[in-house]
This record gives C-alpha cells, sequence and structure tokens, in this order.
C-alpha cells in the first residue's frame, strides 16, 4: 500500500518535471507557478525515495551472496555491509513517513507575533525587549523582513507589548512553536543584593491572514482617532493619528499609533486584527473536528510555559521537549535553529503516534 503509494508520487513528480519544460506552460506565468510549487513540494519524498529503493537493491544484493558466496571472507564483508544496508533502509522508512504526514497549510504563511509583558513590572517588560530584538536578529538570520506594527514602550529598551509581522519563507511553520509563556531568571540592575528574580512574557504567534481569508464587514467595524500618547516626534503627538479598531462581533480591539500617519496605522490595526479573526476561525473548525489531533507543542498553548533563559546558568531550557542549551548568548542573538528542529521532530513523532 505505502509502495503503491509512493510509485504513484515519483510518476507524477515526473509528470510535473516534463510540464514545467514545457514551453507552453513558461508562456503561463500562473501554472508554471503552481506546477514549480508542486515540484517543490514533492521532490524530498521523492529523493528519499528513490535511495530507498536503491538500498533495498543492496539489501537484496548482500542477501544473494552471503547464501551463495563460497569465500568466508568475501561472506563476512557482505555481512557487515547487509547491517549498515538495513539500518539505512530503516531511517529512510523514518523519513519517507515523516514526509507523507499530512502538512499544515499555514506554514507556508508569513506570521504576525504578539509579546506582552507578563508577571514581574519593569523586569518583565525587559524581557519583552530581549525576545523581541531575538527574533530581530532570527529574522535578519533568515533574511526575512520584520516591520513593528504596535508597541507599548516602557523603559529603556523595553516593552509593554509589541506586536509585529515577519514576512518570509515559511515563517509561521519555524515561528508557532513560540507561542506560550516565556520566564527569564536573572538579576535585575536595580536588585541591590544580587537576588535572582523570575518574570515572565506571553508570546502569540499568528498566521497572517490575506484578505480573501477573512472577510471584514466595514460596518462590523468602529474606528476611533485619537492622539498618539508614544514617541515618535511632535507631529505625532498634535495630531489624531493614533487608530483605535473595535470588531463589534467579537468585541476584538487593536490599537495602532507607531506610524505618524492615520492612514498607516489603520491599515496596520486591520492586518493584526484580520490575523487574530482568522485565527480564531481556524481554533474553531479544528475544534468540530474533534478526531483531529491538537499538539501542544505545535499549537503553543498562550497559558503553557514552553521555556526558561536562566542568566546565572547561562542556560535556556525549553520544556516542552526537555531540551536545555548552555549558550543563552547565542540564542538570544537569534539561533533557534537546534529548538526549531527538536520542537517539529516532537511534533511528527506525536502525528505518526496518533496516525499508528
Amino acid at each position: 500500500m505505502l509502495r503503491e503509494k509512493l510509485e504513484k508520487i515519483e510518476r507524477r513528480y515526473a509528470e510535473v518535471q516534463k510540464l514545467l519544460s514545457d514551453p507552453a506552460v513558461h508562456n503561463n506565468p500562473t501554472r508554471f507557478k503552481e506546477l514549480a510549487k508542486e515540484e517543490n513540494d514533492l521532490v524530498d519524498i521523492v529523493v528519499l525515495y528513490r535511495d530507498y529503493k536503491k538500498t533495498d537493491e543492496q539489501i537484496s544484493g548482500n542477501e544473494e551472496l552471503v547464501a551463495e558466496a563460497d569465500d568466508p571472507e568475501l561472506v563476512e564483508m557482505a555481512q557487515s555491509e547487509l547491517a549498515d544496508l538495513v539500518d539505512r533502509k530503516k531511517s529512510l522508512e523514518e523519513g519517507i513517513k515523516f514526509q507523507l504526514l499530512p502538512k499544515d497549510p499555514r506554514d507556508s504563511r508569513n506570521a504576525v507575533m504578539e509579546i506582552r509583558a507578563g508577571t514581574g513590572g519593569e523586569e518583565a517588560g525587559l524581557f519583552v525587549g530581549d525576545l523581541y530584538r531575538m527574533y530581530q536578529r532570527l529574522s535578519e538570520n533568515h533574511h526575512w523582513k520584520m516591520e513593528v506594527l504596535s508597541s507599548n514602550p516602557q523603559g529603556i529598551g523595553g516593552f509593554r507589548e509589541v506586536i509585529f509581522s515577519i514576512t518570509g519563507k515559511s515563517v509561521y511553520g519555524k515561528l508557532k512553536y513560540e507561542g506560550g509563556v516565556h520566564r527569564v531568571q536573572r538579576v535585575p540592575a536595580t536588585e541591590a543584593g544580587g537576588r535572582i528574580h523570575t518574570s515572565a512574557a506571553t508570546v502569540v504567534v499568528l498566521p497572517e491572514a490575506e484578505e480573501i481569508d477573512i472577510d471584514i464587514d466595514p460596518h462590523d467595524l468602529r474606528i476611533d482617532v485619537f492622539r498618539s500618547s508614544g514617541p515618535g516626534g511632535q507631529s505625532v503627538n498634535t495630531t489624531d493619528s493614533a487608530v483605535r479598531v473595535t470588531h463589534i462581533p467579537t468585541g476584538m480591539v487593536v490599537t495602532c499609533q507607531d506610524e505618524k500617519s492615520q492612514h498607516k496605522n489603520k491599515a496596520k490595526a486591520l492586518k493584526v486584527l484580520r490575523a487574530r479573526l482568522y485565527e480564531k476561525a481556524m481554533e474553531e473548525e479544528q475544534a468540530k473536528l474533534s478526531a483531529e489531533r491538537r499538539s501542544m507543542v505545535s499549537t503553543g498553548d498562550r497559558s503553557a510555559k514552553i521555556r526558561t533563559y536562566n542568566f546565572p546558568q547561562n542556560r535556556v531550557t525549553d520544556h516542552r521537549i526537555s531540551l536545555t542549551l548552555y549558550r543563552l548568548e547565542e540564542v538570544l542573538l537569534g539561533d533557534l535553529e537546534e529548538f526549531f528542529d527538536q520542537l517539529q521532530l516532537a511534533d511528527r513523532s506525536e502525528q505518526l503516534k496518533a496516525m499508528a
């Protein structure tokens, strides 16, 4: 059954490659883009399957050699190779199963992230700033584009809240694991006794919604404008440039005041509102499909403690996968790849168990 499915995928991959070389397809940008995406979606599993078939053939050849060869030295060498080939075949099988797992269609989307200070007062606000800069550096490392949509600065380098969008390849697929409560343990600069304080910040990760996903009726919106109370220059504080958008049916409220232009603030507020409404719609859909798994690893329960950053011990611990790294500075400089890889692996393992 699995072999038949893989053969079908390989045949389709060959068909797509042939179509992509057709001049008629090249003259149809929409069709070419669709086929190029399909080729990109299939290539990894086809490469694994071809390697799997080659390994399977090598196993058969070595088994025949072990059964028929008269030379003891040759038999011993074939048996040694056979053990390695069997291990490789098992590894390839696991890789193929992972590739066949249904992909979250939202993974390829851009993301809207919200970071809010939790317990810990001013120290929590400073930690929000640390997390914001961590994702800023992560974006630079991946050549993603980051744009602040709304912020509420607090003190030197801190925020009560900061909301921003990140645009790039498969952004949401990477960042969706970041949702939840992040804790920091360190000695605040204002602490004379050298005692370690624990503060927290909540991170929310939303897939960016397109206008075709969420159709917002203008009659469902109440738009209020007012003078900005934050930094940004004289004109920000002397004109009604800040915008508060209220979605009447749900009661959701989004405020943006970072831009000097009322029009730009309104556009940013609607972007955040659309992402929140899209996420709400997806959650309601998932709730209806009770048989569908929703993993804590992938969805990031907003009330769940997911990661602790311990400054005195130079330690970062992800509590969902019990992974601890003793390189806090590198993590805060945006090096989150080991966490991403292990979280994705744990997520896929859960999916495999659910399918068993």
